[in-house]
């Protein structure tokens, strides 16, 4: 399963954090305003036992099909852990985290979808908030 597409690795994750029952799971589409990578998965979780859960799932899960993770940060602090995958970056935070960084807003030009309770992902049919400017590696 190492030929998936950078959105159906996003889908993948997300519906993975949703199985530990992440909260507020969002997909931000940043392929047209950033060459930083394709897609963030952005989602909650209410304790740092719970985070990490939700990591060791997406990781384990993801090795299963043969994806390997690139990097990883955040475990020994447990507020927010960062799963990076190169095309696909998982943020899990715990909400006053989550709330504090701001992610949608600081993509606020990025396409949302959301994956509901039911594993099923939709557009939000609107950007995240705040304008952003173009962002390029250097």
């Amino acid at each position: 399963m190492k030929n998936l597409t950078s959105r159906n690795l996003a889908v993948l994750a997300g519906k993975l954090a949703l199985e530990k029952q992440a909260l507020d799971i969002k997909i931000l589409d940043l392929r047209k305003i950033s060459n930083i990578s394709d897609y963030f998965v952005v989602c909650s979780a209410t304790v740092d036992v719970h985070l990490k859960a939700i990591a060791d799932n997406i990781v384990g899960e993801l090795e299963k099909k043969g994806i390997r993770i690139w990097h990883n940060e955040g475990y020994p602090q447990g507020r927010w852990i960062i799963l990076d995958y190169v095309d696909v970056v998982v943020h899990i935070f715990l909400e006053e985290a989550r709330q504090f960084y701001d992610l949608e807003s600081l993509w606020g030009d990025a396409q949302v979808q959301e994956v509901n309770d039911n594993g099923k992902v939709k557009k939000t049919g609107k950007k995240t908030g705040l304008k952003t400017r173009k962002r390029k590696l250097m």
